[in-house]
């Protein structure tokens, strides 16, 4: 994948763990945390060019046996790459052509391979990990991740991976960390019982049917992919597909609910080009097209997986048949096939380096549930919904979590990540302004990874404003701004209060019913005037 930057981060290998000072409280990270968090050494010397995955699945068993051939190329000289893969899972074998690699681990999860030689700057290689075990059974997916062994309502296997955050190496070998992705995608081979199918991302290659009562499925990946994005979903699908005429032309969409939901989901399903119209509109052409776009059945509730998004809200609409805005306007359309299909350009395309800026993903997707509503049903209903969500919002600790540990920030990043949005899109007062800034943040970070700070500079430099005082208050710190004011002698005085050093965003306001925009500092100001009243879309207290 394209990287707007690397960063290396120092690896802490020579102690079993440290401890961090983390919004206040002492918060202690391992080795293992070191390991999967941060662009170590082992990591840094190689780019990802393509995974060749192949894993056969022994459903009786929960048993994964399988394979991945993993090509690089070498952005300096180097010799051990580091893999991931998480017990019970283990690396049997790693080979280059005929020869067979040593390799050694650290902690639990880490495995460090010893190529033959050194390999010189700009040279390409591959390397084939063989893998076995029977990997983390997902309790609460896709919360904790893992695999999924269900069954459907027949009593069929329905199997189903899911693992943002705990990453991919849970159920298969990998480069796991989010900064680098495979330039030229990857093919994903998945051997199951012919009586079911499996849909992984992209589009299908080919199906190959064997005497022995197995069935191989093959899925080809032309774009990037961050590894979590990648999936298999096991089940007794039906399947139909349409054409959506897009931005970048036809567009093909595939559906593959479960045989027996297959005319619910025809109708249920509608909300889908409903939502490619919606965010082609308001942040570009969809990132995929050359993989297409599916909605998979799944056996929980769902997850943003790349060109093979899974549904499982049990076609209600609204949250698993809540309105999560209790406005009402969250009841009509479905919350997973929005949200996780926004998530194609907030998460697929600009993707997080690091997991601390998984608001990236989070606050611009909870803010495409808003969007969708404002183009569907109007400015004021999407306006309605946002400022809805705030009593979701606990300001509990800081939206940014701590980098390089694999360490996520405050579930805030999505009601609170998505009301601070919204209040920039009205500190910017420019409808037209703002949705080109989003187009504009999908086309010149297509297919990148990026830090908060990539995106934080990116919309001060094109909303003609430094905002990074508003970043530093809505991400960085707990408090919401409060506008203070008092009433004296024919003029109304005020100030920010509740805020960091230098906090200088303006506010809308109404001053005797009539709208301006006026500029607090922590000083008092004073306006003619007897009433002060801020407006609504602005995330503060008054």
């Amino acid at each position: 994948m394209k990287r707007s930057s690397l960063i290396l981060g120092a690896c802490l290998l020579s102690s079993v763990s440290f401890g961090q000072i983390l919004h206040g409280t002492k918060k202690t990270f391992t080795l293992d945390d070191t390991l999967r968090g941060t662009i170590t050494p082992e990591r840094a010397w190689w780019d990802l060019m393509r995974y060749d995955l192949s894993v056969d699945v022994d459903i009786d068993n929960k048993f994964f046996r399988g394979s991945n051939v993993i090509s690089y190329k070498a952005l300096s000289p180097g010799k051990v790459m580091q893999i991931d893969l998480q017990e019970p899972l283990s690396i049997t074998s790693v080979v280059q052509g005929e020869k067979s690699l040593k390799f050694t681990k650290k902690g639990a999860n880490a495995y460090f391979i010893e190529l033959p030689a050194t390999v010189s700057a700009g040279a390409e290689g591959d390397i084939t990990v063989h893998y076995e075990g029977n990997p983390k059974v997902a309790r609460r997916a896709p919360w904790d991740g893992g695999v999924s062994w269900a069954k459907d309502k027949l009593g069929r296997p329905f199997v189903a991976t899911s693992c943002q955050g705990l990453g991919a190496s849970v159920w298969w070998p990998c480069k796991d960390h989010m900064y680098d992705e495979p330039d030229k995608g990857m093919r994903i081979s998945i051997t199951i019982p012919d009586s079911l199918m499996n849909v992984s991302n992209g589009m299908m290659d080919s199906y190959c049917l064997y005497k022995d009562g197995k069935v191989t499925t093959v899925w080809e990946v032309i774009n990037p992919i961050n590894n979590y994005g990648v999936n298999i979903n096991i089940g007794n699908y039906a399947h139909y597909t349409e054409t959506y005429k897009g931005e970048k032309g036809p567009l093909r969409v595939d559906y593959w609910p479960l045989d027996y939901n297959l005319e619910v989901a025809k109708e249920h399903w509608k909300d889908v080009p409903r939502m490619l119209e919606a965010f082609e509109y308001w942040f570009g052409p969809y990132p995929f097209y050359e993989d297409g776009y599916k909605l998979v059945e799944a056996p929980y509730l769902g997850m943003e997986h790349q060109s093979s998004v899974t549904y499982g809200n049990q076609y209600k609409k609204g949250y698993l048949g809540r309105d999560q805005s209790g406005t009402g306007w969250g009841d009509k359309w479905d919350f997973i096939i929005i949200h996780e299909s926004g998530h194609e350009w907030f998460a697929n395309n600009i993707t997080y380096k690091d997991i601390a800026d998984m608001w990236v993903h989070e606050g611009f997707t909870a803010y495409s549930e808003s969007l969708f509503t404002d183009y569907h049903y109007g400015k004021k209903a999407g306006e309605d919904y946002v400022i809805g969500t705030r009593k979701n919002i606990r300001n509990d600790i800081p939206i940014i979590g701590v980098y390089n540990v694999n360490h996520e920030g405050s579930g805030d990043m999505y009601s609170k990540g998505a009301n601070m949005i919204h209040t920039i899109r009205h500190i910017i007062g420019d409808d037209e302004k703002f949705r080109q800034i989003l187009r504009g943040m999908n086309k010149d970070f297509y297919h990148q990874t990026v830090s908060s700070a990539d995106i934080e500079h990116y919309i001060s430099q094109k909303a003609g404003r430094d905002l990074s005082k508003v970043f530093d208050q809505y991400l960085r710190d707990v408090r919401i701004p409060k506008l203070a004011t008092q009433v004296k002698g024919g003029k109304v005085n005020y100030r920010w209060e509740n805020v960091i050093d230098g906090f200088d965003m303006p506010v809308k306001v109404a001053v005797d019913g009539k709208e301006q925009y006026i500029y607090p500092s922590t000083s008092w100001k004073s306006i003619k005037g007897k009433t002060l009243v801020a407006d609504r879309n602005f995330y503060i207290t008054q």
